[in-house]
């Protein structure tokens, strides 16, 4: 899957020089210029999309042309963020920076499930000269709950099944709460069976924090009953909200990023407990970009809700996109 990845990198840009050697232990990399433009990949099964889309959110503002490209592969796993969180997460995160548009949007049109896959995604981002500063430290109080429970090749009961489990757990706190049942048949399953579910949570401000579970890939592991997934999905939900901050965990790198390269003016952004990912990110902001954030801790008391929190505060580098054509 880190050879597809390499790949995926050398479409998006032109004149990248990328060198391994016979063993496949060092990797010589020479970055091109971030290009664009449309495009196709067919991801490794072995990984989600969410794995690859990860990385191309990150890219896709900076390129010279905007970006749409088909992604072919896993839609929804239980390694990495599938593609329905980073549509409900990641795009709103976007917008904050100034990433917004018509062209924005990340379009299912197959799902895919592990081992064999055969989903398939559409993914459009527009290009931006300059990123927005943002003030982001108040999360404010969860208004709604939506989700999506989908089942391909096996029976759309499934779907149900899951939901009403979920929904034992959560209406207990909120009566706003909506899930979807999403059941793709014939060519739009994928090729193994497979069922999950997704869950969103918005705050009054426009903080989303998203959870998810995927059942066991075909032929490993015990079976999953629909009601567990769904209680457990609810649990992770309701753990995500204790954890909080105006970013979601899986997002937390993604917003770093853009405040680093954001104008030189103050960002700030109020964040749950660091994940591991997150802390060793930080370390590549600082080797890369010679940038260091403000860490202040808040405690429980003083933000009157869920786990110790992160007020990460940095400035810009002033970084502009000096690929794009002006016109």
């Amino acid at each position: 899957f880190e050879a597809s990845f390499i790949r995926l990198v050398d479409k998006v840009t032109n004149g990248s020089r990328i060198e391994i050697n016979q063993t496949g232990t060092t990797l010589y990399y020479q970055p091109g210029l971030l290009y664009g433009g449309s495009l196709e990949h067919d991801c490794s099964p072995s990984r989600g999309i969410g794995y690859y889309l990860e990385s191309l959110l990150c890219l896709a503002p900076f390129m010279k042309h905007p970006l749409k490209i088909v992604l072919r592969g896993v839609t929804n796993d239980q390694v990495d963020p599938s593609v329905d969180v980073l549509k409900a997460t990641a795009l709103p995160l976007l917008k904050k920076f100034g990433i917004d548009g018509e062209s924005l949007e990340i379009k299912i049109n197959r799902r895919g499930m592990p081992p064999k896959g055969g989903g398939e995604i559409l993914f459009a981002c527009p290009v931006r000269k300059v990123l927005r500063p943002v003030q982001f430290t108040d999360p404010g109080k969860i208004k709604r709950i939506r989700g999506m429970a989908y089942s391909v090749r096996v029976s759309p009961q499934m779907a149900n099944r899951m939901v009403e489990s979920a929904r034992g757990i959560l209406n207990k706190f909120l009566p706003d709460i909506y899930i979807y049942t999403d059941h793709m048949k014939g060519v739009n399953s994928g090729k193994s069976p497979g069922f999950g579910m997704c869950l969103t949570a918005e705050t009054i401000n426009g903080t989303i924090l998203s959870a998810e579970l995927a059942s066991n890939p075909q032929g490993q592991g015990a079976a999953v009953l629909p009601e567990e997934l769904g209680q457990n999905c609810a649990k992770l939900l309701l753990e995500e909200i204790y954890r909080g901050g105006c970013v979601d965990s899986t997002n937390q790198s993604l917003a770093l990023l853009l405040m680093t390269l954001g104008q030189r003016d103050v960002s700030k952004v109020l964040l749950g407990p660091l994940s591991p990912y997150t802390i060793e990110f930080l370390r590549h902001l600082r080797s890369f970009f010679q940038i260091m954030f403000k860490i202040e801790t808040k405690t429980a008391e003083e933000e009157h809700m869920g786990g110790e929190k992160v007020l990460m505060t940095c400035v810009g580098i002033g970084f502009s996109n000096l690929s794009k054509t002006i016109r």
